[in-house]
């Protein structure tokens, strides 16, 4: 830092790391900055005093006092006690080498500089930048985790129509891209989200039943959405507060809800067979038994009753052999080892259900 202007009653130091609630980090957060105050001190370099015959060489501004104004365990003589951070007012500042002058506003900074002809360009935030603010927040956040939801409901229940799916993965976009833009959101919290929503798809449409899998991941798909909005280094979660996570959390479980109400009560206003904007996608037929619409084919249905033999372990899914013919079959009556009698017991949507044959 070249020069330093301080406002009239204003302040300098006491820069200690601390966390939102004041509390100071650990020490690896003000060994930083310690390091940081120093390197910037010594970069003003020395100048050089005349005092009597003796030529001495002081730093223009101390890198002590600076590494004072962070960590109160250094101790200056005559300036700053151990155990106290230390702080600057404009005039001792000045006194001290960390202040160049006293000044109200920047043209009087600028008419002590002695700089007659300047222009002042004041930051104003880009488009994308005013765009990524709108996205992160938490409000906006949670509309698009209630559209990530709603596209994966409306995908699912029309498959291959692919704009549920389109919508599902821009909203992902862009909730993801602008946090890590910002540094909120690291690759690993975005890789949790997918892989939770990969152990999810495995879960519906490969293992029956709904089990370790899909609970996990829904643990992991919730836990990349919490923690892409809160600040954290590979979980060190020093920095983050206890107001900051309820937020996150409540935006998150707010998202995910309302996603999941908004989708039910839409799914019935849209899809509806009779006034649905969407009824050509639905079914309106209704096959009846009594019609003659059966849904399994006239084989399988005479299975029922039969015996076989389980040609693999049913626990509870496996093979039988009835009739030299071999079938899957679930069974209903607990584990059934292989080479045990098997009777089928009933038959629905092509699938056999059986159970351990008693021996008479």
């Amino acid at each position: 830092c070249d020069s330093i202007y301080m406002r009239p009653g204003g302040s300098i130091g006491a820069a200690t790391v601390v966390s939102q609630t004041g509390d100071a980090m650990p020490d690896k957060y003000q060994s930083y900055m310690r390091s940081t105050m120093r390197a910037t001190a010594e970069a003003k370099g020395k100048k050089t005093v005349i005092s009597g015959n003796d030529t001495i060489m002081q730093w223009r501004r101390n890198p002590k006092i600076a590494e004072a104004m962070v960590d109160p365990a250094v101790s200056i003589e005559g300036i700053i006690d151990t155990g106290k951070v230390l702080t600057f007012t404009p005039v001792e500042a000045i006194e001290h080498g960390f202040c160049e002058g006293i000044a109200e506003t920047v043209p009087e900074v600028i008419r002590l500089l002695g700089i007659e002809e300047y222009r002042i360009e004041e930051y104003q935030p880009s488009f994308i930048e005013r765009i990524i603010g709108f996205l992160v927040h938490p409000v906006i956040s949670g509309l698009l985790i209630m559209a990530i939801i709603g596209g994966i409901y409306f995908e699912m229940q029309t498959p291959g129509v692919g704009f549920p799916l389109f919508v599902a993965i821009l909203a992902a976009v862009l909730y993801f891209a602008p946090l890590y833009l910002e540094g909120m959101a690291e690759h690993w919290e975005i890789l949790l989200f997918f892989t939770g929503l990969i152990l999810i798809a495995v879960e519906i449409f490969l293992i029956p039943g709904f089990g370790i899998t899909g609970i996990l991941g829904i643990i992991l798909a919730f836990t990349g959405l919490v923690l892409s909005l809160i600040e954290n280094v590979i979980f060190d979660f020093a920095p983050v507060n206890a107001q900051k996570l309820g937020v996150a959390l409540m935006t998150v479980t707010l998202g995910i809800f309302g996603g999941f109400v908004l989708s039910l009560y839409l799914g019935n206003k849209l899809f509806s067979a009779r006034s649905g904007p969407f009824r050509n996608l639905a079914l309106k037929t209704v096959q009846n038994v009594d019609e003659g619409y059966l849904n399994v084919e006239s084989s399988f249905l005479a299975l029922k009753g039969k015996t076989g033999i389980a040609q693999t372990v049913l626990r509870p899914g496996g093979k039988v052999l009835i009739d030299g013919e071999v079938y899957d079959a679930v069974t209903e009556g607990g584990f059934i080892a292989k080479d045990e009698k098997v009777t089928v017991i009933r038959v629905s949507a092509a699938q056999l259900y059986v159970e351990r044959t008693e021996s008479a």
